[in-house]
Order: structure tokens, then sequence, then C-alpha cells
């Protein structure tokens, strides 16, 4: 297992964590993974680090509205099923904890899914930040952190607006 580390904003620093089959997790720097990272190989040149290092840079930017990343994702079956639909939504649009359970047809797992989206290996890339209360409101993300979720929703909703240039 390697990873690597980079600033996706200046004040968010992120890890990427990549096993040979592909990128395993996202960690925020608040996350307080110090004993997990010394376990594992610090080389930001390792193929899927550096490649998902190069992806996340562009989204951070504004160049890309998409990831194409080989994903190593560890779960359960329901689980899997939750993260895998988060790609589903839209850039720069939301959807609530209860669309994402009628989407994956379980209409009375709304807490279920909520726990799976907080259980989600890799923010940004599996963009749990799109989902949000039936109200509108920016319930918790990475635990507490709103703030990060807020500041990714803003991002895509200038870049969705044309306030930053896609190339």
């Amino acid at each position: 297992m390697y990873y690597g580390e980079m600033n996706l904003f200046s004040d968010l620093k992120i890890y990427i964590v990549a096993s040979e089959k592909g990128v395993q997790h996202i960690w925020f720097d608040s996350d307080n993974h110090n004993e997990q990272l010394k376990k594992l190989v610090h080389d930001e040149d390792y193929h899927h680090v550096k490649e998902a290092k190069r992806q996340l840079q562009d989204y951070a930017e504004g160049r890309t509205l998409t990831f194409d990343l080989p994903l190593d994702i560890k779960g359960t079956d329901f689980q899997k099923e939750v993260w895998l639909t988060l790609e589903h939504i839209p850039y720069g649009q939301t959807w609530s904890y209860s669309e994402v359970a009628d989407s994956v047809n379980r209409s009375k797992a709304v807490r279920a899914v909520g726990q799976a989206n907080r259980r989600n290996p890799l923010p940004i890339i599996l963009p749990c930040h799109r989902v949000i209360g039936k109200n509108g409101a920016l319930t918790g993300y990475a635990g507490s952190q709103t703030h990060i979720k807020e500041k990714l929703l803003m991002l895509e909703r200038n870049v969705a607006k044309g306030a930053l240039e896609l190339k």
C-alpha cells in the first residue's frame, strides 16, 4: 500500500492511499490518520497516487468534472452500491439522502444511506458531498466537516455556471 499527499485547496490537505489494484482511500488531514500512514509506503510517484493527484488537481481547478481512476473499494455490498450510485449525481447538483435511497431501490433505508455515505472511503471521487438533507441542509460530511462539503459544492456550482473555464 502506498500513499501521497497534496493540498487540494490552500486550506485542505488530503492523503491518497492506493493499492496495486487502484485508489483505496482519500483522507482529509484533519482526520488524523498518522498511525495508519506509518504502515504505508510514502511514494508520490506511485502510478495510482500520481494519477489521482493529477485528476484531483484538475477537479480543484475546474478543469474536469469526472474522475477516471481504477478504484479498490472495500465495504459491504450495500455500501458499495450506495458509493457507486454517488457517481450518478450530476456535477454541480445535489440529491437528498432519500433520493439516493430510492436510486438503490431501498426507499426506507435513508439512515443506512447516510451511514454508508459517512463511511465512504473515497470522498470527492465518489461524491458524497453532493448528498444533502431533504430540507436542503448541508448535513454531516467527513464527520462534522460541513465546511469542506460547502467548499466542494461551491466549486462545482461555480464551474457549472461557467465562472471557471473548463479546458
